[in-house]
């Protein structure tokens, strides 16, 4: 196919890099510098796709990121095989590049005919809210006929079946200045912000260069300059100063608190020579000192019968496509108006050699000197007219416009022969990220529109998206933004428009189908019918219609179905309000918000120093939180139970080692230290003397047990935090938030040292022995060393912050550790641990050694339910701290009456038998369905050392039921269990003290 309306000479494309893209299998020839949508026009192709609901014919509308229409499925590598497709890619922003393969969307078999067109003959059932009423009845259909038919209608486009064969990357960047948009104000506030060197300045845009609308201005001047010459020196600026950052083809779709505003780049799409390793996007997080939004504004459709004609297009976007890409969307245009700024693009068609007719709904009294400007370069200008229909199916091919009188009447129809039509109702400024942001809007009557008002954050908006439409007032206002006063020249633009929602028409309104939503196919009389049902709150009409709920996120079609519910209500639009504007401005891709976490990264396996080592004597391993842990340590013809019978065994007896480097670990560190854990944990530390450790409590603030852990006092300004292995990052995510939220008066850094530090940990009546020959600076005699201490020195010549503590009851040192030098100081004491009948056990047998004792595990024991006294560990909560983490909540009437489970032991009846895990606890078996449950097993063992089995259980008022006997569930039914206390093992606890 030849580029029958290419012109001959023009725009910002590059005749000397032709290029070949294919759509629906045809080849279509292209220049570099064009877009998708560029190319098709250029080559002929109006007809791109069906709309969602009623399958009518559909092409291009606008040329930048609000186009509802033109949606295609991209195959962007297809010389790569499968994988590098993805659906409703808006034709108008897909850079074209050779070898791109294309596809219309949402038609069968063809785009050309396509069956599902038969639901617009059906439009009169099909009406806004239809599926709320039709799908109700008969019951039985909804399984067999309903929910099949409408799921294989819903979305558009075909999602990919295969794995994303692309990369994708994720950064994050500080700067003083975000700018976001490069056209004229957003240039004009990166050269002020930067203007000093001294503030850090990122300059991003959705375009694949920056100039914004100047890019197809030829006639403007800024300053004396060209509109393209002055934008060229903008950016060459920008490019030689070492502290802006330009980043073209990237995307602001997020504005969240504290001025973190998320971005995304496209990296290789445009490129030919994109190697297979490249990023085709990369997703930027930006914390940013200061914002300034120069984002535009968008043009609004004119909404009269048929506007939705393949060949009906947004008046700029004309203007566009003749300016920069040198392609005649028609040969004979009618633009339709409401306002000045259409002038302009007729006038710019006119002089590419054009035949151009324009429509004006305007009296000629309300025009301005743009009508002379028009009329004088022969086009023929029809005032007070409106578009009452527009001709043809598959492309226009006329619109049919009649005069309005003064008293309103429409006249006589006169039907004006077009291939394409160019419309304009008006501008609104783009305000979705000022909304983002939590700023608040106002609306300006005399701009028909809501305009960004008292801002929330840091943050300045400039030029066309807040209602400034002249050059010389943009430009200006962009460097007001960026922190400069400086005077700007530039050529007057043609502005100012009259509202318009629908357009006159001597037509039944019953039977005309305007569309204000050009994706969902939402009319203006879906509209009415959702209002004459009673839909009154915009919010409430957005959902009932779908109106503004595309991808577009109703860039074209808010403010026509506001105005237009604010009139059938008789309201003004602030009363109506506007719809809520959520992230994403643009639709992401999957693969740019997920960056390198997929596959093998997805969830990322971490491993511990000593990993290698374990696996060397044959560990079997489980998965906690992301960590490897050693789970047991099999001899050769030992099944699980055998091996950990025999780790228990030997730790009880002589000496057992452990690798515990995976738990949590935190330095909390500063004058307020001690202040700072009084008010996190529920027991007191100001009274803790430095080289003593102490079991600290965390509570969520409804007083529920969050975590626990074992706490050295390192000194008076320095504690060392030891959380469980699954709640490390939600502990320290949990301090923060109170630290820099609640009291950001203490004076403390928090840092995770879970890596820093590796974790030997030696249990058994023998550790002492292990460890003697190679400790230095520190005393190991009980009574310089007792237990809950910790002391610094060295062990092995390494350094090592040696706490005496005990997860199982013996004799126990944590040899914290340098990881670095782990592996070597763990086969140094294996070596000795040898001679001393010293065993490797894993996280089983740690499990079952603590369950003898009755110590807790947090998520098992724990479920978000239990307080500290349900556990029995109320001596941990302090009487006499002013305040803590949860404290008012531990007073709550549900906390402190009966009827609470309680932490008890279960002695089952058979010995040999092992109660299930998470098994349920009643009273009786004797009892109808459902029974009253009134507990459940947490923990549940085989305990060599006690000769049976032993669990742990929460059980309603468990204190008090002592010695009761109650039943279990098993998968067969029901055994007995005896309710004991909590402690299997060594009642008294005097062995760790040994």
């Amino acid at each position: 196919m030849s580029q029958t309306h290419r012109l001959p000479q023009g725009g910002r494309i590059d005749r000397s890099q032709p290029l070949t893209v294919r759509f629906n299998g045809k080849a279509l020839q292209g220049y570099r510098g064009d877009t998708l949508a560029s190319i098709l026009l250029a080559n002929g192709q109006h007809l791109l796709g069906r709309s969602f609901k009623y399958h009518r014919p559909r092409g291009i509308l606008s040329h930048g990121s609000d186009e509802p229409s033109a949606l295609l499925s991209v195959n962007w590598r297809p010389e790569r095989g499968p994988g590098f497709t993805d659906p409703n890619n808006r034709a108008s922003v897909v850079e074209a590049r050779e070898g791109l393969e294309t596809r219309s969307q949402n038609h069968w078999p063809s785009l050309d005919f396509d069956f599902g067109a038969v639901n617009d003959l059906l439009s009169p059932i099909f009406v806004a809210g239809f599926y709320y009423k039709t799908f109700m009845w008969p019951r039985k259909f909804w399984d067999s006929v309903y929910e099949p038919v409408i799921r294989a209608a819903a979305g558009l486009g075909k999602a990919p079946e295969v794995p994303d064969g692309d990369r994708y990357s994720n950064r994050h960047a500080h700067c003083d200045v975000l700018v976001v948009g490069a056209g004229p104000a957003g240039l004009a506030a990166a050269l002020a912000a930067s203007k000093d060197g001294a503030a850090r300045v990122i300059l991003a845009d959705e375009g694949r260069e920056p100039g914004g609308a100047l890019l197809h201005d030829l006639g403007s001047t800024i300053d004396g300059k060209p509109a393209s010459d002055w934008v060229a020196e903008a950016v060459a600026t920008l490019d030689a100063r070492e502290n802006v950052v330009v980043l073209p083809r990237t995307t602001a779709f997020g504005y969240y608190n504290h001025n973190h505003v998320v971005m995304v780049e496209r990296v290789a799409d445009h490129r030919v020579d994109a190697a297979a390793g490249l990023p085709r996007e990369r997703l930027w997080q930006v914390r940013a000192g200061r914002v300034i939004l120069a984002t535009g504004s968008h043009e609004r459709p004119l909404v009269f019968a048929n506007n939705d004609r393949p060949g009906i297009m947004l008046a700029e976007s004309v203007r566009v496509f003749v300016n920069r890409y040198a392609v005649a969307p028609g040969r004979r245009i009618v633009f339709a108006t409401s306002g000045a700024s259409a002038y302009t693009a007729a006038l710019d068609a006119r002089r590419a050699g054009l035949d151009v007719t324009l429509v004006d709904l305007r009296l000629e009294e309300d025009c301005g000197p743009e009508l002379g400007e028009l009329r004088a370069a022969g086009v023929e200008v029809l005032t007070g007219h409106t578009v009452v229909n527009a001709t043809g199916r598959k492309r226009v091919t006329g619109l049919v416009v009649a005069p309005i009188g003064r008293d309103g009447r429409v006249g006589a129809r006169r039907t004006l022969p077009c291939d394409a039509v160019g419309m304009s109702g008006g501008w609104t400024p783009a305000v979705h990220l000022f909304s983002q942001s939590r700023g608040k809007l106002r609306f300006d009557v005399e701009l028909d529109a809501f305009v960004p008002g008292q801002s929330v954050q840091a943050e300045t908006s400039a030029g066309a998206c807040r209602g400034l439409y002249d050059l010389a007032a943009v430009v200006a206002d962009g460097f007001r933004a960026g922190g400069a006063e400086q005077p700007v020249e530039a050529s007057a633009s043609r502005t100012g428009f009259q509202p318009a929602r629908v357009l006159p028409t001597d037509a039944d309104p019953a039977k005309v189908r305007a569309f204000i939503d050009f994706q969902n196919d939402v009319t203006a009389k879906d509209i009415k019918l959702a209002v004459r049902e009673g839909f009154e709150s915009i919010e409430h009409v957005k959902r009932y219609t779908t109106t503004g709920m595309a991808t577009d996120q109703g860039k074209t079609s808010n403010m026509n179905a506001l105005g237009l519910v604010a009139g059938l209500l008789d309201k003004e639009i602030p009363a109506v309000g506007t719809t809520t504007f959520r992230p994403p401005y643009t639709p992401v891709t999957f693969g740019a918000l997920i960056g390198p976490s997929r596959d093998a990264l997805f969830e990322p396996v971490r491993k511990t120093a000593l990993h290698q080592w374990a696996e060397s004597q044959g560990a079997a391993f489980e998965n906690v939180a992301l960590w490897k842990r050693a789970w047991y340590f099999p001899k050769a013809g030992e099944d699980m139970h055998r091996a950990v019978s025999r780790e228990c065994k030997a730790v009880r007896e002589t000496v057992g080692i452990f690798d515990a480097s995976t738990l949590g670990k935190i330095e909390v560190v500063g004058p307020d230290a001690a202040e700072f854990m009084n008010r996190i944990y529920t027991n007191a530390w100001t009274k803790l003397e430095p080289g003593r450790c102490r079991y600290g409590l965390m509570l969520r603030e409804d007083g529920y047990v969050m975590d626990d852990g074992v706490v050295a006092r390192l000194a008076h300004d320095r504690f060392h935090v030891t959380t469980t292995t699954g709640g490390a990052a939600r502990v320290l995510q949990h301090m923060e938030d109170y630290l820099q939220t609640e009291w950001p008066e203490l004076d403390v850094f928090l840092t995770s040292i879970t890596e820093q530090w590796a974790v030997i940990a030696l249990q058994g009546p023998k550790a002492r022995e292990v460890i003697a020959p190679f400790v230095s600076d520190i005393d190991l005699d009980p009574a310089a060393f007792p237990h809950m201490a910790v002391r610094t020195g060295y062990i092995c010549g390494v350094p090592t912050r040696l706490f005496r503590v005990s997860f199982t009851g013996e004799l126990g040192y944590e040899i914290n550790v340098p990881a670095d030098y782990a592996e070597s100081v763990w086969k140094t004491l294996w070596e000795r641990g040898q001679t001393l009948g010293m065993v490797p056990y894993g996280t089983e047998t740690m499990h079952v050694l603590r369950a003898e004792k009755g110590y807790i595990i947090v998520g098992q024991e724990t479920d978000g339910t239990v307080s500290p006294d349900d556990l029995g560990l109320g001596g941990l909560v302090s009487k006499v701290k002013p305040d803590f983490v949860g404290k008012r909540s531990l007073a709550r009437p549900d906390l402190v009456g009966s009827g609470r489970k309680q932490l008890v032991g279960l002695l089952g009846k058979d010995p040999a038998e092992v109660l299930d895990e998470g098994a349920q606890i009643v009273a009786t078996p004797d009892q109808p369905v459902p029974m009253t449950m009134i507990g459940h097993v947490t923990s549940s063992y085989h305990s060599p050392n006690c000769g049976r089995s032993i669990a742990m259980a929460m059980l309603v008022d468990g204190r008090s039921r002592i010695g009761e006997t109650l039943y279990v569930t098993t998968p067969s039914g029901f055994t007995t269990a005896t309710v004991c206390e909590p402690v299997f093992f060594e009642p008294k606890g005097e062995r760790f003290n040994a």
